[in-house]
């Protein structure tokens, strides 16, 4: 008889990606629930998912931090009788505050708990519940501010991505024009739509190249005429269920720095410019770019110097292909071992161990 296993997870798709991979290494295992809230739900393809929704609220409104305290009572309630009624052996993590209400009652069960950590800075969640866990997933062991007497918890995978970029990453089917990709990544980047556009007509008069850019849903038609009036192939989108396939098709992506997107750059060997949000937590996005520069498969620009520096810095790129190339080459050398078949076994190996 399978094992049954939920993952929590909720929020952002930085939390829900990784937590629909995890289900796939998992589900052959044991029977596999998700526990989602319903901000996390847009970016989780409900007919091919089990879950069940604990709406956690924020804790961040210390005037409405009474009556958010006895939602979260209410919900750890609930979420006891969940854990309990579908006999549920171990429980996953992806971090954030979506996870409080499952891990207490988690707590409450003794049941087995694994943590993910896909940033390069240990998220608070996760901080405040590794006592209580056996093991935490992450992608490097050098992860900033994580406790040293937890050490011996970490179990070290390369970072997760969908099974078919993989198997993208072995076909060779391409577009011949040079295609940017501009992305905001699940939370939008407006200082992509607003402030890229001039810089990208002054570049495409000597560099012909197509333009594939995430939006918001109300942008879309503005930056597709504007794009289209002036003679630049493109393609405008907010968001797209074979994302993979885009990224595949790009030559080169601005992007933020969110870990998924970040991985699966990696895995499909596009170099990007990383362009950290200032705003996030611990300086996290700053962090996960650094990781790939300090390999040098990447450019990171700081977002003060986004509007002065991009123009030139694109052209410098597109005529200099030698910077570019070997970036390319360190993202393969970096991903020579990165398989789906590896990362599988190591995830089962460390949840079979206990």
């Amino acid at each position: 008889m399978k094992k049954s296993f939920l993952i929590t997870t909720g929020g952002s798709g930085g939390h829900v990606i990784p937590a629909s991979i995890l289900y796939e290494h998992l589900v052959k295992e044991a029977n596999v629930t998700i526990s989602i809230d319903k901000r996390g739900l847009s970016y989780l393809d409900k007919d091919k998912y089990e879950y069940k929704i604990i709406n956690t609220p924020k804790l961040n409104n210390i005037f409405l931090l009474p009556f958010n305290l006895v939602i979260i009572l209410f919900l750890t309630i609930k979420s006891f009788f969940l854990l309990k009624n579908k006999k549920i052996e171990k429980l996953f993590s992806t971090g954030g505050y979506m996870s409080l209400p499952l891990i207490l009652a988690a707590k409450l069960l003794k049941l087995k708990i694994y943590l993910f950590e896909p940033n390069q800075v240990l998220g608070r969640a996760n901080k405040y519940f590794l006592n209580s866990c056996l093991k935490i997933f992450c992608y490097t062991e050098k992860i900033k501010n994580f406790p040293i007497q937890h050490k011996n918890k970490m179990v070290i995978i390369y970072p997760l991505v969908r099974k078919k970029i993989y198997k993208l990453n072995q076909s060779s089917s391409k577009n011949d024009k040079f295609n940017l990709l501009i992305v905001g990544g699940s939370q939008g980047a407006s200082i992509f739509d607003d402030n890229l556009k001039k810089s990208i007509i002054n570049i495409s008069k000597k560099f012909p190249f197509k333009i594939t850019q995430q939006t918001s849903e109300k942008n879309i038609s503005n930056l597709k005429d504007f794009y289209s009036k002036n003679n630049i192939e493109n393609s405008i989108f907010s968001f797209n269920k074979n994302f993979e396939n885009i990224i595949y098709q790009s030559d080169l992506c601005i992007t933020r720095a969110g870990a998924s997107t970040l991985a699966e750059l990696s895995v499909l060997n596009i170099p990007f410019i990383a362009v950290p949000l200032p705003t996030s937590k611990d300086n996290h996005q700053y962090e996960n770019a650094n990781f790939y520069k300090d390999k040098d498969c990447c450019w990171i620009m700081d977002q003060k110097f986004f509007n002065e520096k991009i123009e030139e810095f694109l052209k410098d790129i597109l005529e200099n292909k030698t910077n570019f190339t070997k970036k390319k080459e360190n993202l393969k050398k970096l991903n020579y071992q990165n398989t789906w078949i590896n990362v599988n076994q190591k995830i089962l190996k460390a949840v079979n161990e206990n």
